[in-house]
């Protein structure tokens, strides 16, 4: 039975998103002239660039969708190309109405159509997500050392000041946040235990851990590593091909691509769709310390992440009609198969 509270707070997670991603929208083009844009799109916009780099945008997927495959591999799930890639244009076109939820929603299509254990799909989830991050911060690093004037500029008109925030934590601050930590993990165990689903719970983080551990049984290690750059190439390209469809950006330059890219991938952390708001803030911000006029600035990330997003939309309505004509997996036959 679905109560209320349970209603407010699947409606809050659409809601507060698209809220904040409205109300930082909202903030940065008030005032902005919206006529200009036809005239742009239609007269100072070379669409050459923006459709070339489509197939980039494509091929980052794909990837994924295949780096996937090969993750379940070693756990006996076996899944078919075409049901991992679509799984994986849907769940980042579901990922534009709630963020977040394409990672389980391309768990869900995993369960439905190959029989594919969700916990355990759910696990190489997390394991992708580990690789990425890893990849990201070697990224941040290349481009923090390449451009380190840039990014000081950048934190001090932002105000952001990473040594201030933690220069506020004394040394009993530490250690009273890691008790309390751990006080309230030891808690939630305890009440898990009384609890008539601490098995289900259980059984559910084991298979996670065994989707987290299963990067080690990878068959094709140095293929797994072609898939992980190729995602991140395919990322890069589609964003800086799209550089060269306006003058202002024209001339920047691949430094200063890769600088804005790697900022705009830390702005998409905060849960708005597609990161919208924050990556168009964060993109725009570089772009002016590069010497991009303002308006300019605004053009360049309001078409660009909305061009983008269409993408991923028609990606993901693709998704939905392709898996309706693959047939499901019947479990029995899923059975045999992995034996």
């Amino acid at each position: 039975m679905i109560t209320v509270s349970k209603v407010t707070t699947n409606a809050m997670k659409i809601v507060l998103p698209l809220i904040l991603g409205g109300a930082i929208l909202y903030w940065m083009y008030r005032g902005f002239d919206f006529r200009q844009m036809q005239h742009v799109l239609l007269h100072d916009m070379d669409w050459t660039w923006m459709l070339l780099s489509f197939p980039f945008g494509i091929s980052a997927q794909l990837f994924r969708g295949w780096r996937w495959r090969q993750t379940l591999e070693p756990m006996g799930e076996k899944v078919r190309n075409s049901v991992a890639v679509n799984s994986i244009f849907l769940s980042y076109a579901v990922s534009l109405v709630v963020p977040r939820i394409g990672e389980f929603a391309r768990c869900g299509v995993l369960k439905r159509w190959d029989k594919v254990s969700f916990p355990k799909a759910l696990g190489t989830v997390v394991t992708e997500r580990a690789v990425d991050t890893l990849l990201m911060l070697v990224i941040t690093g290349l481009a923090l050392l390449i451009q380190l004037p840039v990014f000081s500029d950048f934190f001090s008109r932002t105000g952001t000041r990473m040594d201030i925030m933690l220069g506020q934590f004394t040394t009993a601050g530490w250690l009273v946040t890691i008790v309390c930590g751990i006080a309230a993990l030891i808690c939630v165990h305890l009440l898990l235990r009384r609890m008539t689903i601490y098995k289900k719970v259980k059984d559910a983080a084991c298979g996670l851990w065994q989707g987290v551990i299963s990067l080690r049984n990878v068959r094709n290690v140095p293929l797994f590593i072609v898939f992980t750059l190729g995602i991140w190439l395919s990322y890069f390209l589609h964003y800086y091909l799209t550089f060269f469809c306006f003058d202002a950006t024209s001339s920047l330059g691949i430094d200063c691509a890769l600088v804005t890219f790697v900022v705009g991938s830390i702005a998409v952390i905060v849960p708005t769709p597609n990161g919208a708001g924050p990556w168009h803030f964060a993109v725009k911000t570089m772009l002016i310390l590069y010497g991009v006029a303002e308006n300019d600035a605004l053009y360049f990330v309001l078409i660009v992440h909305t061009v983008q997003t269409m993408l991923v939309a028609l990606l993901g309505i693709y998704a939905w009609l392709r898996l309706s004509f693959i047939e499901r997996r019947h479990q029995e036959q899923a059975d045999a198969e992995n034996k």
